[in-house]
């Protein structure tokens, strides 16, 4: 069936002036599913560096970052609870990740992985990005690449920030305002805002621009970079259109999100099947205009799943600890494929963290990263390419949800620590078998330890020390509060 779609645009760019209309687009689908094709071209692509010349086989990267979808969500790393074939095929084509950790919640997580930088440098606030940053995506765009973000941003910066921070066209959520992000949603798109109020499903919407973005660029000169971090799994957890009581106008006019009466676990099911169907929608794309075997995918997540909803992996319960800094919070999905330069059916153990995708990308395309960035993060690609590589041995967490020293308790949901793949340490001193203690229940005893793990101990501190934000925690103390020194 072809539908129609209208979109309301109702507020002019940051600048005063009012583009173009949106015009809606055809789409092919049944009637449960309202999707809609946008293209809109209204931001020329700039670069610092001019018009720089483009290297000759360089891949077309596509990076897609789920939203509140933990390690044990994908089949192929071990879940039970989801059905994922779409990110499992991934897996099986390429290398799949055992040990990636990104930081507890959505927006620390955001600014790493953008940046290549631990939150100690340059986080500021829940919501924020540095305006100063710098991004992958003006490190691909400087070397020539054709940029776009799709699907939730949560950075602030207005209508330009996405062009600021590297991007050539966006299509997303949560930019200048947080309306519906599921039915009948709000989105911005390239400098207007688009409501939306005819049973159309947010994550269709950026996806299918995330579609059209792939065939433009597909056609053109220069490779693309297109950066998708997903509205879904993130609560509300409320019906797809492929769920039995999807309704076309729930939340029509409801522009808020805060009436929302879903939480239950079965709507979180159905949208992490729906958000691997999505990963199977771009792959799809990227096979039918022929650039799937020049184009590296990467699939990750952005923290835990949502704190409380229990899954199964692996034949045992696994608790969702989103805000926590144990591995129920940080340990996430890394999925890597690139037909014919990655191997498939690949598992790799090495420890990853969220501030060595930006070296990596930087890596695959030769592009330069400026040594006055203070990148922290190191390239994994040689062990894409099946070398050693330089692996780390540390994976170090900056956590403060709001930019503020705050006590972290005993389920940790602030601090600082440092971890290997058996131990971890937290700046207040307790330390932990992860292997065996997963939910950090049992501190080992400093009287106790074995020779080994006090030599692990004062490692993890030094690299609590070289890390942590100089001056950090004086303020508040002078103020009387209980912080770790």
């Amino acid at each position: 069936m072809l539908h129609w779609l209208s979109v309301v645009a109702t507020t002019p760019t940051a600048s005063g002036l009012q583009p173009p209309a949106l015009r809606a687009r055809p789409a092919l689908g049944s009637a449960w599913a309202a999707m809609v094709l946008l293209s809109v071209l209204l931001a020329a692509s700039s670069s610092a560096s001019g018009e720089p010349s483009v290297r000759a086989g360089r891949p077309n990267i596509v990076l897609i970052m789920a939203d509140d979808m933990g390690y044990e969500c994908v089949g192929a790393n071990g879940g039970q609870t989801y059905r994922t074939p779409h990110l499992d095929r991934l897996a099986a084509s390429g290398m799949r990740f055992e040990h990636c950790y990104s930081q507890p919640l959505c927006t620390p997580s955001r600014v790493q992985i953008m940046t290549g930088r631990y939150n100690s440098r340059n986080y500021i606030r829940f919501g924020v990005l540095d305006p100063q940053a710098t991004t992958f995506g003006n490190i691909l765009r400087d070397a020539g690449y054709a940029t776009c973000v799709v699907g939730k941003w949560q950075l602030k910066g207005g209508f330009e920030g996405p062009h600021r921070f590297g991007f050539d066209e966006y299509c997303l959520w949560q930019l200048t305002r947080r309306p519906n992000r599921y039915a009948n949603p709000g989105l911005e798109i390239n400098g207007r805002q688009a409501d939306f109020n005819s049973g159309e499903y947010g994550p269709d919407i950026v996806s299918d621009y995330a579609c059209d973005f792939i065939e433009r660029s597909a056609k053109g000169d220069s490779p693309f970079f297109l950066y998708y971090p997903m509205i879904l799994p993130h609560w509300p957890f409320e019906p797809t259109p492929v769920s039995a009581d999807w309704d076309p106008t729930f939340r029509r006019g409801d522009t808020t999100e805060k009436s929302y009466k879903m939480r239950e676990h079965k709507y979180f099911i159905e949208m992490v099947n729906y958000a691997d169907r999505i990963v199977g929608k771009i792959v799809a794309k990227l096979e039918s205009v022929g650039v799937r075997d020049n184009t590296l995918v990467i699939f990750t997540c952005d923290n835990g799943t949502y704190a409380g909803l229990i899954s199964q992996f692996q034949g045992r319960p696994w608790k969702g600890g989103k805000g926590h800094m144990m591995d129920n919070g940080t340990r996430v999905p890394l999925i890597v494929s690139w037909p014919g330069t990655v191997g498939p059916g690949q598992v790799n153990r090495d420890l990853i963290d969220f501030t060595d995708m930006l070296p990596t990308l930087a890596d695959v395309t030769g592009a330069t990263v400026p040594r006055r960035l203070g990148v922290t993060g190191r390239s994994f690609l040689p062990q894409l390419l099946g070398k050693r590589g330089n692996p780390r041995e540390f994976v170090y967490c900056w956590y403060f949800r709001n930019g503020k020293p705050i006590p972290g308790g005993k389920e940790h949901k602030a601090g600082e620590s440092a971890r290997t793949h058996r131990y971890k340490l937290y700046r207040t001193g307790e330390f932990y078998d992860v292997s065996a203690d997963f939910y950090e229940q049992s501190p080992l005893q400093a009287d106790a330890l074995t020779d080994e793990q006090r030599a692990v101990r004062e490692r993890l501190r030094q690299v609590i020390g070289e890390h942590t934000r100089p001056g950090f925690y004086s303020r508040q103390r002078k103020r009387g509060r209980k912080l770790p020194q």
